[in-house]
């Protein structure tokens, strides 16, 4: 999987259209004054605008400037005060604005009296999210997926902007499209389209059940990575598996899921999977909608949850990610499944780097945090090996001697177990310690009768005898 298709025509000219699409951002930010002696947590306005405007850059749109627009309350038919609301209708008119970014989420009669007093298209934080994952939607599910979710939200708004998801890729549905009249006309001809999507839906989540199952008969464990969009997930990705996929400085650079084997320290293989990042007040309908492409995530036997340690933002960052984790089912705290994983260590000064080591080593046991560059390759060793840790916690560890003419015996070890060590003997024989998961342990003791579970009372004494005899 890569990113966008960057030799498309249709991409080129949606590049085209956006970059001469003149933006004009808002933060439109209720004024939330904490009571006294309150802790004061969330996000500052300033770094939301700064979100908000990565968001629009994300789909190449021409960014004139940002506006904060602090708000005592929310006013029912604008959203913003008559005041803000006349402030910015200037400033689109001075600096030529086609497009309003508006970032919070808008009814329907606010975004069309904002496009009334502003005279230029407005959308919101919704819809440029969905604009966004329409641009990056690559396989068939994605783009169902997308257009599913988008057609949805025009469903309620019906304003110029559905039918360009007839193509295959979505994008820019604000920057053209039918009049109000045709969009009126095609009340019905939505519904419809929604319908045979859900049902396309379904085909391809059975066909993805399928494919899961078979992984499972393999059985190989599945390790997901997630975090909040531009975390560094695609790098470690990357990394981890030397695979080439769109890893840019961009938010929701990754859309669709991608699979790719990794051996572990020990031998072990695992399926990894590379999802979409994660953003605060992700839009309800695509967490529904990327449901069936979350379920890598549900399912998942360890879980990397990448934090970029170097944002300023990476509490609050950190706590959307766990809110959607718990809303997909998934507890955010089980640190026997979840591995925190601290990004980006190359992004900090020698000041900041020792701090962010001290308060990951003051973390105790599982609940520590790996701390990693995946730029550079640095503490992915460590990482490694807490995933494996994770994934053979419930093994059993198991001694086995292999005759001398046995080399089957040892391939079958490296093929079905991890092999922990391994020690030539004086008799040609090989003395292994094997790593066997709960279901392949049957199978183990049916090909080797004398295997030695490492933690038997026996033990010591057969090591004992195995001594004297030498």
């Amino acid at each position: 999987m890569s990113g966008a298709d960057t030799h498309s025509p249709d991409f080129d000219l949606e590049r085209r259209r956006a970059q001469h699409t003149h933006a004009l951002v808002v933060g439109p930010y209720l004024n939330e004054r904490p009571k006294p002696g309150a802790l004061v947590v969330g996000r500052s306005p300033g770094a939301r605008l700064d979100e908000a405007a990565g968001l629009a850059r994300a789909i190449d749109l021409d960014l004139a400037e940002t506006f904060l627009a602090p708000l005592s309350k929310i006013t029912p038919a604008t959203y913003l005060g008559k005041g803000k609301a006349e402030e910015i209708a200037e400033r689109v008119k001075a600096d030529d604005i086609d497009l309003v970014v508006m970032d919070c989420a808008l009814s329907p009669g606010q975004q069309r009296n904002l496009e009334k007093a502003f005279g230029a298209k407005v959308i919101d934080r919704t819809g440029l999210i969905l604009e966004i994952f329409g641009r990056r939607a690559r396989t068939r599910e994605g783009a169902l997926q997308v257009e599913h979710a988008h057609l949805m939200y025009q469903k309620s708004r019906l304003v110029r902007s559905w039918t360009h998801l007839e193509r295959q890729r979505g994008g820019f549905g604000f920057l053209g499209g039918p009049g109000e009249t045709q969009i009126e006309t095609d009340r019905r001809l939505i519904q419809e389209r929604i319908t045979r999507i859900e049902r396309d839906l379904e085909g391809v989540k059975k066909t993805r059940g399928l494919h899961r199952k078979s992984r499972q008969d393999v059985p190989y464990p599945v390790v997901a990575i997630v975090g909040y969009t531009n975390a560094g997930k695609s790098t470690l990705f990357n990394r981890m598996t030397k695979a080439v996929v769109l890893a840019k400085d961009m938010l929701f650079a990754t859309l669709d899921p991608t699979l790719r084997a990794v051996r572990l320290p020990h031998g072990a293989k695992v399926m990894l999977s590379d999802t979409v990042g994660f953003i605060s007040d992700l839009p309800t309908m695509l967490v529904s909608a990327f449901r069936a492409t979350l379920e890598e995530v549900i399912e998942a036997d360890v879980i990397l949850h990448v934090r970029d340690i170097s944002h300023g933002d990476t509490d609050e960052q950190s706590a959307d990610v766990k809110q959607i984790l718990e809303d997909l089912g998934v507890d955010p705290n089980d640190h026997r499944r979840i591995v925190e994983v601290w990004n980006k260590l190359d992004a900090l000064d020698a000041g900041d780097r020792e701090r962010v080591l001290n308060t990951a080593r003051a973390k105790r046991g599982r609940a520590r945090p790996l701390v990693v560059s995946a730029l550079t390759g640095e503490g992915l060793d460590a990482l490694a090996q807490a995933i494996e840790e994770r994934l053979s916690s419930g093994n059993a560890r198991y001694a086995v001697r292999i005759a001398p003419e046995d080399g089957e015996g040892l391939a079958w070890l490296y093929a079905n177990t991890e092999v922990m060590s391994r020690e030539a003997g004086a008799a040609g024989e090989t003395d292994v310690i094997a790593r066997v998961p709960p279901e392949r342990l049957e199978r183990l003791l049916k090909r080797f009768p004398e295997a030695v579970d490492m933690k038997a009372p026996g033990r010591a004494a057969r090591k004992s005898k195995d001594a004297d005899a030498n």
